[in-house]
């Protein structure tokens, strides 16, 4: 690997947090809602708990490289581990807090994790179900002792005792001489990739990775030390580090951690955040919930809240955008700020949004256009794991919904003749760790990384636009372009949706699977008087089959108006008897489906699509949350859909 051009200021994580302690010690650093209560540490404090953790590691025999993992939900002491690992010259190994044991078992055998640092009994009861598999771990960290008393701690310490011990310790200067030794080039963090096609990868990246590209797009979208993030993402996932770490050390920005999932949005709405991300799902679930409350709102409130979205969507965009309003419409939207969008911004706890973004998979345009026109300055960026992130992102002004945006400072773009997407960056990652081969597949000896995407550069904007996965690209019989990502974030759009997965590669026609969205499609239920006992009774419903139906069509007559993508109208389709599930293999940790695996455990009813049959008995096999194993069984019903004529394309 080529080295790193020395740079003036902080070469490492621990060198930005020892700069925000003298230029911001005072300011909140991290916050955390605990029993109804949020704690709040400073930049002084945080930086005193993060050195009593890396002493504590000392403590422990931590050597230089050696790999901490760190397992559980968000927490300021969790984010304090990975800079603390790095403090000791260690190298921190977020991983998912849901994944399964063996999901986990794998990452730390393979990264030869000495250490794992957890968040409470759950995630050690998950560690104890694979130790004999884990042979080169050797201590256990817990943060929250619930539970654990009668544990057996002969190789496991509380997260506070840990901390006491490095108090205690004499190995300060240790600690010191590891920290001045971290440059641009040092490991700051390896994350393993979601593994959608395959065993996960671990992206190996460095400081200069993490702080180049933090320091780039905080400047893009001027982040500064008073925003506030919430910090809610999977600490595995690339998305988190940056943003709750680089960039908040970076800017110096305050973390909030909500105190559970549950209570994500009651925390969302207190703390108010000025720079927000969420992937698509949650803003299609935040849509979803504001029209199931709608559907049960008086007359007169649904009136009042079509006729005022309408103006927001009409003047909010063009108001973002800076662009010239009459008075008339000014005032228009001022009214309906006042009356529907500034209440509905709050009970969505968006009202201080300064920057938005959405990304890891595409978002609906009307999705997106929704949250646009109640005046929230939301983008889209394009990144992966192995860029650190940031490949493309919108800069304000020129927000559009169907593209992700120009490159962002530092990127390069290149597409090449296939039309896959190549970038080369200050935030390519290092390596994937003990694979030379993957490594050298993905990435050529002049940095260019290849995305895995199909897209094209618009002339006329220089906007990138990303058609689908490379691979799930391909050609119907007939030599009509099959892009299924761009069909199902179209049925995804209604509420009724929660996901879909087209198949028609190399066929004569499309076929779709299709899961409901239970908290829409039940409430319907629950207003017409529908009863259901289970998923599987509501999904095979007449009522709802035929409203899926009505959906399918609707979206065969949009695809029908793209000349290039007219062949992927849907022909047939089924609702499936159960949601997809990571902990099934069919999605991935970042809810991501696995294409491939679906189709193997699927190709009965992918059969029965592209027969002439109007139902299919099928037997599936499903693990539940403790982990055992059962079957499910049903007969579903097959639908043909109503396909729209395709439009005639003018010659020139």
């Amino acid at each position: 690997m080529e080295k790193a051009q020395p740079q003036a200021g902080p070469q490492s994580i621990p060198a930005l947090l020892a700069r925000n302690v003298a230029q911001h010690g005072a300011k909140a650093a991290y916050r955390e809602k605990e029993f109804g209560i949020w704690q709040s540490w400073t930049w002084a404090e945080a930086a005193d708990e993060i050195d009593a953790l890396a002493l504590g590691l000392l403590t422990l025999g931590a050597a230089v490289g050696d790999h901490v993992a760190i397992v559980g939900r968000n927490r300021p002491a969790l984010y304090w581990a990975m800079v603390a690992a790095e403090k000791a010259g260690c190298v921190p190994v977020p991983m998912y807090q849901d994944a399964a044991s063996e999901e986990v078992a794998y990452a730390m055998d393979h990264c030869g994790a000495r250490f794992v640092i957890v968040g409470d009994q759950e995630q050690v009861d998950k560690i104890a179900d694979v130790r004999e598999q884990l042979t080169e771990l050797e201590h256990v960290v817990y943060l929250d002792g619930r539970g654990l008393r009668k544990y057996d701690h002969t190789a496991m310490t509380s997260y506070a005792d840990l901390q006491a011990a490095g108090r205690a310790s004499n190995l300060k200067a240790v600690m010191e001489e590891r920290t001045a030794a971290l440059n641009y080039n040092s490991t700051c963090v390896m994350l393993y990739t979601s593994g959608t096609t395959g065993r996960p990868k671990g992206v190996v990246l460095s400081n200069q990775n993490v702080i180049e590209t933090s320091k780039n797009s905080a400047e893009f979208d001027d982040l500064r030390a008073g925003d506030e993030v919430l910090a809610y993402l999977p600490m595995a996932w690339v998305g988190d580090f940056i943003f709750s770490i680089g960039q908040a050390m970076w800017a110096g920005f305050c973390v909030n951690c909500p105190e559970s999932p549950d209570t994500m949005h009651s925390d969302l709405r207190e703390i108010g955040p000025t720079y927000y991300f969420a992937p698509p799902r949650v803003f299609e679930t935040q849509l979803t919930n504001v029209m199931i409350r709608m559907e049960d709102a008086g007359r007169f409130k649904k009136w009042l809240f079509d006729k005022f979205m309408a103006v927001g969507r009409r003047v909010g965009p063009r108001l973002l955008d800076g662009e010239d309003v009459s008075f008339g419409d000014r005032l228009q939207y001022r009214l309906a700020d006042w009356l529907v969008i500034g209440p509905l911004k709050n009970t969505l706890g968006l009202s201080r949004v300064r920057v938005g973004y959405t990304a890891g998979e595409a978002i609906g345009p009307e999705i997106f256009d929704f949250y646009r026109a109640l005046g929230i300055n939301l983008k889209q960026l394009y990144g992966q794991t192995e860029a650190t992130v940031f490949i493309t992102q919108q800069p304000d002004g020129q927000v559009r919904s169907d593209t992700v945006g120009v490159p962002s400072p530092g990127v390069e773009l290149r597409i090449a003749e296939d039309g896959e997407v190549f970038y080369r960056s200050p935030g390519v990652f290092v390596e994937y760790y003990k694979n030379a081969e993957s490594t050298a597949s993905t990435k050529d000896a002049d940095g260019w990384v290849a995305t895995g995407d199909a897209g094209f550069i618009e002339e006329s904007s220089g906007h990138l636009r990303i058609i689908d996965r490379a691979k799930d690209v391909g050609k119907m019989a007939d030599g009509h372009l099959f892009a299924p990502k761009y069909v199902e974030n179209k049925l995804k759009f209604y509420p009724n949706i929660l996901e879909a997965v087209v198949f028609g590669s190399g066929r004569d026609r499309c076929t779709a699977f299709i899961n409901i969205d239970l908290t829409a499609v039940g409430n319907w239920a629950e207003r017409n008087n529908i009863a259901y006992s289970s998923y599987q009774e509501l999904s095979q419903h007449p009522q709802v089959l035929d409203t899926i139906a009505e959906h399918v069509a609707e979206v065969n007559i949009s695809v029908a108006t793209d000349p290039m993508l007219a062949g992927c109208q849907i022909h047939r389709f089924l609702v499936l008897h159960k949601e997809l599930d990571a902990d099934d293999g069919e999605m991935t940790r970042t809810r991501k489906v696995r294409r491939r695996i679906v189709e193997e455990k699927f190709s009965d009813l992918i059969d029965a699509l592209y027969g002439d049959g109007s139902e299919i008995y099928t037997e599936t096999e499903v693990t539940y949350e403790d982990g055992r194993k059962g079957k499910i069984t049903a007969t579903l019903d097959i639908r043909d859909a109503v396909v729209a004529p395709t439009m005639k394309v003018a010659a020139e």
